[in-house]
């Protein structure tokens, strides 16, 4: 067996551990304040360096808290939410509306837009399959529509309640002169190949209609 050198051995001291349930000799030449090897961890000699475990916790379960909190108060986004809905449910439908559309047989089939088109209510049909240009004017889907549907048409005269064509979830009645295709890519009020629209008379001073929902029941 080796024996240490008497130079080494001098250089050496031996410390009683601070801890009071101890009470071991330890070795130690860089632990401050110097412990046994069996409390040579913080958590072990309750280090005055060492954050308390609960203080730890309790800081960490109030940011989750405050997180959880900022998440509850801020408002659900339920217009994308219901766009994105109408957008699935827009996907699913149009191979069905394809079967059995109204529509001008001329057009190219990568320019038609399908629509289940919801009638003026008191009718006797609730709606339509149809298919229009997506080039065309929302008076002219409004024209051909009524065609299509032999609903009256006074769009030209004055006094006469108007034929408009109406987003299905906000009511809100869409421009006569407005392309139908910028509403394809639109942030608000879009349209959806093979979703709903709602066709409608309006007073003149009217611009939506307030119970869009009921069309669709």
């Amino acid at each position: 067996m080796s024996v240490l050198p008497k130079t080494f051995l001098l250089e050496v001291s031996l410390y009683t551990c601070p801890c009071p349930w101890c009470g071991h000799y330890s070795a130690s030449l860089s632990v401050a304040p110097p412990v046994s090897s069996r409390h040579r961890h913080q958590s072990d000699h309750e280090c005055e360096k060492l954050e308390a475990p609960k203080q730890r916790m309790f800081a960490t379960q109030q940011l989750v808290k405050e997180i959880v909190d900022s998440k509850k108060s801020a408002p659900p986004n339920k217009v994308r939410r219901g766009a994105k809905n109408a957008e699935t449910a827009a996907k699913v439908a149009l191979m069905k509306l394809k079967l059995h559309a109204l529509g001008d047989k001329s057009l190219p089939q990568s320019e038609r837009i399908y629509f289940q088109v919801y009638l003026p209510k008191g009718g006797k049909d609730k709606s339509k399959a149809m298919f229009f240009c997506k080039k065309w004017s929302i008076g002219k889907v409004v024209d051909y529509a009524a065609s299509m549907a032999s609903l009256k048409n006074d769009n030209n005269k004055a006094s006469a309640k108007k034929l408009r064509v109406c987003h299905a979830e906000t009511g809100a009645a869409l421009p006569m002169d407005s392309c139908v295709e910028t509403w394809l890519s639109s942030a608000d009020n879009t349209l959806y190949n093979g979703g709903n629209i709602i066709i409608e008379y309006l007073d003149n001073e009217c611009n939506d209609i307030e119970d869009a929902g009921q069309y669709l029941l």
